[in-house]
């Protein structure tokens, strides 16, 4: 199958048969002056190489916006998880907590522009970040950037643009580049924080240190350990007061079940290479490492209304299961994962104006599940009460090609920049079947007994398996200026993917310097991101608790080739594909101030989802116990519109420094056509629509006088809507906008010590109760856009030399 979204005129504007992706020129030898009268240093004169290939581009000359922060804006943030930084720094980044929502609460869901998690390209390095092993909400399959250390980051660059044609799949909302540092020097940090209601304790250390390598080059390595208690927003179950009263010889647990963030430890390492083989050609790699174990709690099971555990039967005579769980249980879900990245490449110049880049990279993260405190029911006594559900593993493997040529035209004072090469790329999924008891179907379930481990089935013999998905593309990239005033781009990409065929994506851009210090800004492209081999491929099974009638339901999730799947009107995944289009005003001023304001218009069709669910057939096998099933499909369409605005004011103030940062997003998406639009799956519709804030923002001021420094942050987040997840008849409930402050104050000892403290949160602020999930013990909802565990009090130390 080919498919082409660009129009001739435009292809043949392009002159191109295949386009772009892949890293821009090393920003550290760049040249950071600017033509014109050049305005006081701001926030916009950083220098950039996410989103151009341009060796001399700032933040105020880009054809597209670019955020760019630095290592003390990532350091103002109290957390060791990068979801979570990059939440308080970009406007349109929303990251959830999901407590109790299986495996997304160690892998968290993060969306970029409203858009799915896997509609976000992540870089490291200007490189290709893997993606987690979890297929999360709708089945979306994104990079988990909680598995790079904070605390090896030099910056990040967050390209607010679709860049598909630049950089390949994935890439519709946007790109996040994370720079490693590489200069010399140690930093240790060591720092401890808590909620104001006595939980969630973490105890955070990190250590940096860096060479330079003589004339030849430079080491870095890293290392980072996270340790967090859990939190418990929770209170008891009203079927578990209930159950007291009506057992008062038991000693029920209050709660029965915990609502909160999961106990969590986790360990990072990592290095970054630089070494000059010559004057003209450099060896570069990188590697991290993060390896973690977390326990999450499950749903309660009450002995007098489970009676798929409890039922006693001839079978099993004389077993039952309430002498092993008189009071019920909470089956406590592990998770432990491994993540691995590395690269390594050669770069150098055949010319002055010609450069060349090859490199190759190895990405792999592996998820190993467990379930304690359970029971397979169906298995009588012979059960066992801890199981190992199986692994999941994602692999990745890259090559890159890449070359930059300043082209000299006699026609124009300065010259072309053409970028062009080509990427080849491998996925695998792998799913690892679990512990036989896990997936059991014993001679019990003949009465009644629930097979399964009871809370989250292990992966079957039938599921396992792997699968694979190469890639081979081929871009041009080129920026061109037109005089002092314009600058015009056009990139373009030919992709083949070997289990759907082709694709072909471009990008035209354009700048127009009103004056030397104010630009307009455009761009038109179209992108995709193709189906992974996870959606492709694999099945999952899951239990819930449905808040109405307080029974365990168990959906399953089929791969669209699965037989029943296409009786119930599964196809096969083709690509989603995006249209987007973006206008933007850019300033700077000798007075301190800089900002920018983008309005942006983003069209995808062939949208990934998950279908309505379906009751199984009557006289289907059935032998997991589905209460419903569904399938991933390309479902429908969407439009997202949106306003980025983002401004910045230094000055000085008193005998110290202040600095001022607004940053804003309105983000509003509904739902064009396709099932979702109809009454048959209006939950989906409802969730693509308003499951997350429209508006998001935050005021940030600091001030840095003396050995001090200053910092309050205002973060605003609109209303959204929830809903229950229940298997059938969803409830929907509008929460209302929210504001917390944020505090901090630091104090540099000397040259080498220095102390923060503060408060996120420090109003102690909850949002409005989640009234519909009060049957499960939840306070607050699952499914919030922001934490909902109140006041975080922090300290940290930190040590520089």
């Amino acid at each position: 199958m080919h498919r082409s979204k660009l129009s001739r005129s435009i292809l043949l504007a392009l002159g191109l048969v295949s386009a772009g992706g892949a890293i821009a020129a090393d920003a550290g030898t760049a040249d950071t002056s600017s033509s014109g009268n050049a305005a006081a240093p701001t926030q916009l004169d950083a220098m950039l190489v996410t989103g151009t290939r341009a060796s001399n581009r700032t933040q105020f000359e880009t054809l597209a916006p670019v955020d760019v922060f630095t290592k003390q804006d990532i350091q103002s943030v109290d957390s060791t998880d990068l979801k979570d930084v990059l939440a308080q720094l970009v406007p349109s980044f929303v990251v959830q907590r999901l407590p109790m929502a299986d495996g997304q609460v160690f892998v968290r869901p993060a969306t970029l522009r409203g858009l799915s998690p896997d509609q976000t390209l992540v870089l490291v390095n200007g490189r290709r970040f893997h993606r987690s092993a979890l297929l999360g909400n709708r089945g979306a399959q994104a990079a988990d950037l909680a598995q790079i250390p904070t605390s090896a980051i030099k910056r990040i660059e967050v390209l607010r643009d679709g860049a598909s044609a630049q950089y390949g799949s994935d890439a519709i909302a946007g790109v996040i580049n994370i720079i490693l540092e590489d200069s010399p020097g140690t930093e240790i940090t060591a720092g401890y924080s808590q909620y104001a209601q006595g939980d969630g304790g973490s105890r955070d250390f990190s250590a940096r240190t860096g060479w330079a390598l003589g004339d030849y080059g430079s080491l870095a390595l890293f290392a980072e350990s996270s340790d967090s208690d859990a939190t418990s927003r929770t209170r008891q179950r009203p079927d578990a007061i209930a159950f007291q009263a009506a057992h008062p010889e038991l000693d029920v647990p209050n709660p029965v079940q915990r609502w909160g963030q999961p106990e969590l430890e986790s360990r990072r390492v990592g290095f970054n290479l630089k070494a000059n083989a010559s004057d003209t050609l450099e060896l570069y790699a990188f590697g991290l490492y993060s390896h973690s174990d977390g326990v999450s709690d499950f749903n309660w099971r009450n002995p007098d209304t489970t009676t798929g555990a409890y039922r006693t039967t001839s079978i099993f005579p004389g077993w039952n299961l309430r002498s092993l769980y008189p009071v019920g249980f909470s089956p406590q879900y592990g998770n432990t994962q491994n993540d691995l990245q590395l690269v390594a490449g050669l770069r150098g110049e055949i010319t002055p104006k010609l450069r060349w880049d090859l490199s190759a990279s190895y990405g792999r993260n592996a998820i190993d599940y467990s379930l304690d405190n359970s029971i397979n029911a169906s298995l009588g006594p012979d059960s066992p009460t801890s199981f190992d559900l199986g692994r999941l593993t994602q692999t990745e493997k890259n090559a890159n090609a890449d070359f930059n040529y300043e082209w000299d035209v006699a026609a124009l004072s300065k010259p072309v920049n053409v970028a062009f090469g080509a990427e080849f790329r491998q996925e695998t999924y792998q799913v690892r079947a679990g512990d036989p008891a896990s997936y059991a179907v014993g001679r019990g379930a003949a009465a009644g007994l629930e097979a399964n481990s009871n809370g989250a089935p292990g992966f079957s013999a039938s599921q396992a398996g792997q699968w694979s998905q190469r890639s081979k593309a081929a871009y041009v990239d080129m920026e061109v200026p037109l005089g002092e005033r314009w600058s015009i781009g056009a990139a373009g990409r030919y992709e083949e993917f070997s289990s759907f065929g082709s694709t072909v994506d471009g990008k035209l851009s354009a700048r127009f310097a009103i004056t030397p210090d104010v630009a307009l800004r455009g761009t038109l492209s179209t992108g995709f991101r193709a189906p992974t081999p996870a959606q492709l491929n694999t099945t999952s099974t899951t239990q819930g608790l449905d808040t109405r009638t307080l029974q365990i339901f168990t959906s399953g999730r089929l791969s669209p080739s699965d037989p029943l799947a296409q009786l119930l009107g599964a196809k096969p995944l083709t690509p989603e594909e995006s249209r987007t289009a973006s206008l933007g005003l850019t300033w700077r001023t000798d007075l301190g101030l800089s900002g920018s304001v983008d309005v942006y218009r983003i069209t995808l069709s062939d949208r990934f989802s998950q279908s309505a669910s379906f009751a199984i057939p009557a006289g289907t096998p059935n032998p997991l116990g589905y209460t419903s099933v569904n399938y991933f499909t390309n479902d429908f369409d969407t439009t997202t519109t949106g306003v980025d605005v983002v401004g910045n004011y230094l000055r000085d103030l008193g005998a110290g420094r202040m600095t001022l940062t607004l940053a804003y997003n309105y983000n509003q998406t509904r739902v064009d056509n396709g099932s979702t639009s109809v009454a048959t799956n209006e939950t989906q519709r409802v969730l693509f629509e308003d499951r997350l804030p429209e508006h998001k923002g935050s005021l940030t001021g600091s001030w840095d006088v003396g050995a001090w420094s200053l910092m309050a942050r205002v973060r605003y987040y609109g209303k959204w809507t929830d809903s229950t997840g229940n298997a059938t008849g969803d409830i929907y409930q509008q929460f209302g906008a929210m504001t917390f402050l944020d505090l901090a104050v630091g104090y540099r000892i000397n040259e080498h010590h220095s102390l923060r403290v503060g408060a996120d949160n420090v109003f102690d602020r909850y949002p409005d109760e989640a009234t519909f999930q009060a049957s499960r013990g939840l306070i607050y909802s699952r499914n919030a856009p922001y934490d909902t565990d109140g006041a975080n009090v922090y300290a940290q130390y930190r040590l520089s030399f």
